[in-house]
């Protein structure tokens, strides 16, 4: 057992020094651990971004509000995410923007395109394993202050509705793709959010849709932090 934990331990050591190489290059990585404001980076898609919602009302905006309201104090969010964008994206905009710096709380939300262009489970497991390394490499003090977020249901929106594809069927898909995120989160020994079944609420409550009539409205991002706000205290206090 104990040679089991050396070994995970000196496997991740030597991940972080890898996807350094790649996505920060090879300077030293300084940290505001100690600064005494925590710093935040978001990674993810239209959901981290906040599409169809002002950026105070987004999902990483609203997550530093909560923590602030519990005396935690963060600062603004640093934010890799765009809409449309899949794992395989995602990992080439965080190399892309060369961060150099390592942060206090990492959030990562991604998945829903790769489902929506029915991209294969494999591939998304492949691609997620590796952006969950990276969160794990950009967070200061690794594992403990990575918090990953379910993919939400957007079958039950106006637009998946409409979409021809079927409530049932893209549910069942959305279950699939988080059955993997889960699975290699808890490996990881990352925190995990499931804001899923929530967010199927917006079938009979049109509150939680935003006005384009597919994203999700302040109010359930307002849900998404309160519930991610909950680990990410337990964290740091």
């Amino acid at each position: 057992m104990r040679f089991s934990i050396l070994f995970t331990s000196l496997f991740l050591i030597l991940a972080c020094k890898k996807a350094e190489l790649k996505t920060m290059d090879t300077k030293e990585i300084p940290t505001n651990a100690n600064s005494g404001q925590f710093s935040y980076l978001a990674l993810g898609d239209s959901y981290t971004i906040g599409e169809s919602v002002e950026q105070s009302k987004n999902f990483p905006y609203q997550l530093v509000a909560q923590l602030k309201a519990n005396e935690i104090a963060v600062k603004n969010p640093v934010i890799i995410a765009k809409t449309g964008w899949t794992t395989s994206e995602l990992q080439t905009a965080i190399k892309s923007a060369a961060l150099k710096q390592q942060f206090d709380i990492v959030t990562l939300l991604i998945g829903v395109n790769n489902q929506y262009r029915e991209e294969s489970k494999e591939t998304y497991r492949k691609e997620f394993k590796e952006l969950l390394q990276t969160a794990i490499c950009f967070a200061a003090k690794g594992s403990s202050r990575v918090f990953v977020v379910s993919i939400p249901d957007w079958g039950v929106t106006p637009f998946g509705k409409q979409s021809g594809r079927g409530t049932e069927n893209i549910a069942n898909e959305i279950d699939a793709f988080n059955a993997i995120n889960k699975e290699e989160t808890l490996k990881a020994g990352v925190s995990y959010t499931d804001i899923t079944p929530a967010s199927r609420q917006a079938l009979n409550d049109q509150t939680l849709v935003a006005a384009d009539g597919l994203h999700p409205s302040s109010k359930m991002y307002l849900d998404w932090a309160l519930n991610v706000a909950k680990p990410i205290i337990k964290s740091v206090k």
